[in-house]
């Protein structure tokens, strides 16, 4: 269980990094909490900063779930080393589900996080690579269709553990389990934005305007 307290350990720490503050030093300590939303995700880097500076924000954000679920289950860390009594899966995705609280609650930030869509984006290219394309052109779709940005990842969220459940049981019922919870917060982050698009006031993205 050491192994496993300090692998979730890190991979909350990696995810408690937060690509738009991360940017925002690199654009003279630019905060975009502080502007429109003040969601430090891509979509408000977008509107608050532009492409570039949310395509940087998007990039760290993905990168946040996919390397701690990439390396660190097979990782044998010294003094340590790996626990027969904890299977890999177990590891996987209690790494993954770190990743992602980190993001939503980072505590290198006062526990003010994103909504959570971009790193558990990384976490499914490596848990499941097989969707996580397809996962992307759904996004893209509903975005396409409705434009709004909430919609489609609260969309991407449910539809996984739904696929899953109709392709992946009984054998992967951890994969299920899992992808349920990452749509239960996934969801909950969403919860104003679900709440404005029924209000009718939920900013609408045009993926046609997409420069500066």
């Amino acid at each position: 269980m050491i192994e496993l307290g300090l692998k979730f350990t890190a991979a909350y720490l990696l995810g408690s990094v937060l690509g738009a503050l991360v940017m925002g030093r690199f654009r003279g300590g630019v905060d975009i909490r502080t502007f429109g939303s003040r969601n430090p995700g891509a979509t408000n880097a977008l509107r608050a900063q532009g492409f570039p500076f949310a395509a940087g924000v998007m990039f760290i954000d993905v990168a946040k779930g996919i390397l701690p679920v990439a390396l660190l289950p097979a990782l044998d860390i010294p003094g340590v080393g790996i626990d027969p009594l904890v299977s890999r899966d177990l590891i996987r995705y209690s790494v993954a589900a770190a990743a992602i609280l980190g993001h939503v609650y980072p505590l290198w930030h006062g526990f003010r996080g994103g909504k959570g869509g971009a790193t558990a984006i990384g976490v499914l290219f490596v848990v499941a690579p097989s969707i996580a394309l397809p996962a992307v052109v759904l996004w893209l779709a509903v975005i396409a269709i409705t434009h709004y940005v909430g919609l489609a990842t609260v969309s991407v969220a449910v539809a996984a553990p739904v696929y899953f459940g109709f392709t992946a049981l009984p054998e992967e019922f951890g994969l299920f389990i899992f992808s349920a919870w990452v749509a239960a917060i996934i969801t909950y982050t969403h919860r104003e934005n679900l709440q404005r698009i029924l209000a009718g006031t939920e900013h609408r993205a045009n993926l046609l305007r997409l420069r500066r």
